[in-house]
C-alpha cells in the first residue's frame, strides 16, 4: 500500500486516490515508459504514481488543481525535479507546457469530465503521442458503442472520428481511497492516421454531432432544422432517421 496524508478529499475534484501497489504497478507495465519519453501526467494526486514513473523517464509534467496536493508534491523528496503546475487541465495548452512534445498522457480523472478532458485531447492532437486515461467503466464502453445502440452517443462518435482506442483492464473500487462506487477502467488512446474528419471541420463536426444528439429521440429533421446542408448531403442522408442510427462515417459525410 501506498503511504497515505491526512488529505482532505474533494467531492468537487472528484478524488479518488489509488492505493494499492500491485495495481499501480500493472498500471507502470501497461504504460512500458521508455528513458527517451516526455510525459504529461494529469491529476497525480498524492503522487503514488508518480513516483513510479518519474524515475523511468527523461521528463514529466504533473498538472493539479488541488493547491493543497500541490505542496504535497512540492515536498516529497521523491519527485525532487518534477515540474508541477497548478491549475485546470482543461484550461492549458500542452504546446504551452514545460515539457518537450510529443508528450505521452497519463490520468486518472475526475470521471465527470472524462468527457471534455478527451475532446481536450482531440483539440490538440498534434502534441502528443498516446494517452492512458482512467475512466469509469461504463463510459469506457460507450467509447466502443456501435450506431444503433442506446450506449452509442455523443461521446462515440466525436471520438471514433480521430481516436483508436484500446481498452487495457478493469479496476475494482476496493483498489481506491475513497472507494468509487463503480468499476474503473484504462483506456489507451492513439491517434488515427488519418482522421474521419479533418482537423478544420472539427468544431462544426462537433456541434453538428451534439445539436443531433441533444434530442436524441427526434428525428434528424426536426434537431438540425437550423443547419444548412448541400444537396448531395441531403440526397445521401435520410433526415427522418435518429441520430443513434448513423455511422460515425455518415455524420462525417455531412459536415
Amino acid at each position: 500500500m501506498s503511504k497515505k496524508t491526512d488529505h482532505p478529499f474533494r467531492k468537487r475534484w472528484g478524488q479518488n486516490f489509488l492505493a494499492d501497489r500491485n495495481l499501480l504497478d500493472k498500471i507502470v507495465r501497461t504504460i512500458d515508459p521508455k528513458k527517451s519519453d516526455s510525459i504529461l501526467e494529469i491529476g497525480p494526486g498524492e503522487g503514488a504514481l508518480t513516483e513510479l514513473i518519474y524515475p523511468l523517464v527523461k521528463e514529466m509534467v504533473a498538472i493539479e488543481i488541488d493547491p493543497m496536493l500541490i505542496e504535497h508534491l512540492k515536498n516529497r523528496e521523491s519527485l525532487k525535479g518534477l515540474n508541477i503546475v497548478h491549475g485546470d487541465v482543461l484550461l492549458q495548452d500542452i504546446e504551452s507546457l514545460p515539457v518537450k512534445n510529443l508528450v505521452r498522457v497519463i490520468g486518472n480523472i475526475p470521471y465527470n469530465i472524462t468527457s471534455p478532458i478527451i475532446f481536450w485531447l482531440i483539440e490538440q492532437l498534434h502534441f502528443w503521442d498516446d494517452a492512458f486515461i482512467m475512466m469509469q467503466k461504463e463510459v469506457a464502453e460507450r467509447l466502443s458503442a456501435v450506431a444503433g445502440t442506446k450506449a452509442y452517443g455523443r461521446f462515440t462518435v466525436v471520438t471514433g472520428a480521430y481516436l483508436n482506442m484500446d481498452y487495457c483492464f478493469t479496476i475494482p473500487p476496493d483498489v481506491f481511497i475513497p472507494k468509487p462506487k463503480v468499476d474503473s477502467a484504462i483506456i489507451r488512446f492513439t491517434k488515427k492516421k488519418t482522421p474521419i474528419v479533418p482537423d478544420d471541420k472539427y468544431v462544426r463536426f462537433n456541434k453538428l454531432v451534439a445539436t443531433a444528439f441533444s434530442q436524441r429521440r427526434k428525428m434528424l429533421r426536426n434537431t438540425l432544422k437550423a443547419w444548412n446542408f448541400t444537396d448531395s448531403v441531403k440526397e445521401r442522408i435520410d433526415f427522418t432517421r435518429r441520430p443513434e442510427s448513423l455511422t460515425i462515417e455518415e455524420f462525417a459525410s455531412m459536415v
